[in-house]
């Protein structure tokens, strides 16, 4: 890989240079990273466990057991911290009746545990940068109420992380809006997650990223693997798209709000497809991004791209996300240890099963959620993406041109055009401009690479990469 940095301007355009020579890192962001504390975390993970079981139909009036005490737990936490910043994060309670169904032998009112620190900007306060765990847990039994299920891995740590994520950035201004937050019924079927993503699409909440933190408990493998510097983030937007198109073919004559915000969220991303962009949809630019930002403030750490939407036979609380057109990923330890998920407490064969705090490294959970906040950090601190970037396909050529809509100068400093070779998972190389809306670079042909065009705040931060469509005749 090739890199460059910036020269002298000439006519609103950087010169590159040859010399690599990577930007400064963001102090602000660095102060984060700090602020995360793994001792917090593990007091926070055995707090959770201690509850016995946070099966989504357990207990809920009870202060010591079940779901309703970890839940009033979480709030009363996130309201500490919201406190401490001075009431900059506002903490509020999402309650919504889940009717019986699969999995759901009765309806229960279940709630989400929000937190949100508003955007400084006016504009860029619109943006929304979400970030989950799920707070329910489960045994071997996934009707089991009352037995004991820790799930001090699945997902306590999520959960863990996630409040502490909320508690490090509450001090700290960011342009975008970005939402913490805690939900139930993950285990009963992505509940809690599914009411906001579908409430959120059909109020057309702008939700430029989501991250589900689900299983980011441990570095080993059941066979024996440990990598501590390693971290799966899967990051896929095609399949969730084949998902509407068949969803939008079954849609009944009058759809009700959400039919609609979701058939115009499909409608974009097929655009996107039709035009060769089948691996650069939003959510493919979102793995980029957190992938970057987290091996740039982690460095040694590896971030392993994956392009599926989850694990084979799993899902997680970003799959509603997606499903509605949203930019959505998860976040997973490297390998699984399958004894220590979704079992019964016992030993067997000198083998202990079950989902307990002796089996998760806080050290490592931290590092992931230090990994979550250089990603979220850094685009709160960016653009928002260009807008109407296209590709001149109006004639043949070696060269290749490229235009968007330019904004207003008070968000925008200038503009990246990234580039990489079809067969590689990340942008390999870029050029950075200043306050353009057009740029040619010569002898590199459209038909050998795929682009991409971020825009840039005045501290360098960049938005997430929009890819081009096609300008034809």
């Amino acid at each position: 890989m090739r890199a460059w940095i910036l020269g002298a301007a000439l006519g609103g355009v950087m010169t590159m240079a040859a010399v690599a020579q990577p930007a400064p890192l963001d102090p602000r962001v660095q102060q984060i990273l700090a602020e995360i504390s793994a001792p917090r975390i593990e007091q926070r993970i055995r707090r959770l466990v201690d509850f016995g079981t946070r099966h989504t139909l357990s207990e809920t009036e009870s202060e010591q057991r079940g779901i309703g005490a970890a839940r009033r737990w979480i709030q009363a936490e996130l309201e500490q911290c919201a406190r401490r910043s001075g009431g900059r994060l506002q903490v509020s309670l999402d309650s919504f009746v889940e009717p019986a169904g699969n999995r759901m032998p009765r309806a229960a009112t279940l709630v989400n545990v929000v937190a949100t620190l508003p955007g400084t900007a006016p504009a860029a306060a619109q943006r929304l940068l979400v970030v989950s765990g799920h707070y329910d847990s489960r045994n071997g039994d996934v009707m089991d109420a009352e037995g004991a299920s820790p799930g001090a891995n699945d997902d306590a740590s999520g959960v863990a992380a996630v409040m502490e994520l909320a508690c490090a950035m509450a001090g700290h201004r960011f342009p975008a809006t970005l939402v913490f937050m805690a939900v139930p019924g993950e285990e009963q079927g992505l509940l809690g997650a599914t009411h906001w993503a579908r409430e959120a699409r059909r109020q057309g909440l702008p939700i430029e990223a989501m991250i589900t933190n689900d299983i980011i408990g441990s570095p080993r493998g059941d066979a024996g693997q440990v990598d501590e510097r390693q971290l799966r983030l899967f990051a896929d937007g095609l399949d969730p798209l084949l998902r509407m198109l068949v969803a939008a073919r079954a849609n009944t004559p009058t759809p009700d709000a959400e039919a609609r915000a979701n058939e115009a969220a499909r409608e974009s991303l097929q655009q996107l497809v039709l035009a060769g962009g089948s691996e650069d949809l939003p959510t493919h630019q979102l793995g980029r991004h957190l992938k970057a930002a987290g091996e740039r403030y982690l460095p040694g750490f590896t971030v392993n791209l994956i392009q599926r939407r989850d694990r084979y036979l799993r899902g997680g609380d970003h799959l509603p996300f997606l499903e509605r057109g949203y930019a959505a990923v998860r976040f997973s330890e490297p390998f699984e240890n399958f004894a220590h998920q979704h079992q019964n407490l016992r030993e067997e064969n000198g083998v202990r099963y079950g989902d307990l705090p002796e089996f998760v490294d806080f050290a490592y959970v931290a590092n992931v959620a230090r990994i979550n906040a250089a990603g979220l950090a850094t685009l709160a601190l960016a653009p928002t993406a260009p807008q109407n970037v296209r590709l001149d396909a109006t004639e043949l050529s070696n060269d290749s041109t490229l235009s968007w809509t330019l904004a207003p100068e008070s968000e925008v400093a200038g503009y990246r055009i990234v580039w990489r070779h079809t067969d590689s998972a990340v942008w390999q190389h870029h050029q950075d401009l200043g306050r353009v809306a057009r740029h040619t670079l010569k002898n590199l042909s459209k038909d050998n690479v795929v682009f991409g065009v971020q825009a840039l705040s005045k501290d360098g931060h960049a938005s997430l990469a929009a890819f081009p469509l096609p300008l034809r005749r």
